[in-house]
């Protein structure tokens, strides 16, 4: 009997138990699940050393981050004021409309991970609008509620001693 007691109960306390850890990793949200989802841009500034702040994208700047549960992102950020081409067509923009549409722009898309106990979020970039970014890793430390998303970009695309500030506000 005590053979027979054994092979019920031990089988029936492993499946219990595992029933309590499933039920207690159901309650604890990690963070990587809390950035799953869909946010739109609120400031995208460079903060320069002296603590100035710079609109890079305008005052009003408009912008979409998406986090899938598979590790995967994308990225848009525009001015929200662009001039049109006046001829209609990318592959004939002047200098000038060229440069606006560059500067007023970025976007890059790839795989993201989140370390929990670092508080940052690192962006492995497969391709971005800027080059340079282009097959870059790279951290940025970030806080998170339950609908803002806010982290900050130590070498911004604009170069020199500024540090970015973004913030994104979860889509309802």
């Amino acid at each position: 009997m005590g053979l027979a007691y054994a092979a019920v109960i031990l089988p029936l306390l492993v499946y219990l138990s595992t029933l309590h850890i499933g039920r207690a990793s159901a309650q604890q949200v990690l963070p990587d699940q809390k950035l799953i989802g869909t946010w739109f841009l609120v400031v995208v500034d460079n903060i320069l050393p002296d603590g100035s702040r710079v609109h890079l994208y305008g005052p009003d700047p408009q912008g979409m981050l998406t986090f899938d549960p598979q590790g995967r992102y994308a990225l848009q950020i525009y001015r929200a004021e662009r001039t049109k081409f006046a001829s209609g067509d990318k592959s004939k923009g002047t200098p000038e409309e060229n440069s606006a549409a560059v500067l007023g722009s970025n976007a890059h898309f790839g795989k993201y991970s989140v370390d929990a106990t670092a508080k940052t979020i690192t962006f492995r970039i497969e391709h971005a609008s800027f080059p340079n970014w282009d097959g870059t890793e790279q951290r940025r430390a970030f806080s998170i509620s339950e609908d803002e998303l806010s982290y900050t970009v130590p070498a911004p695309t604009s170069g020199g001693a500024a540090i970015g500030q973004v913030t994104w506000k979860r889509a309802q």
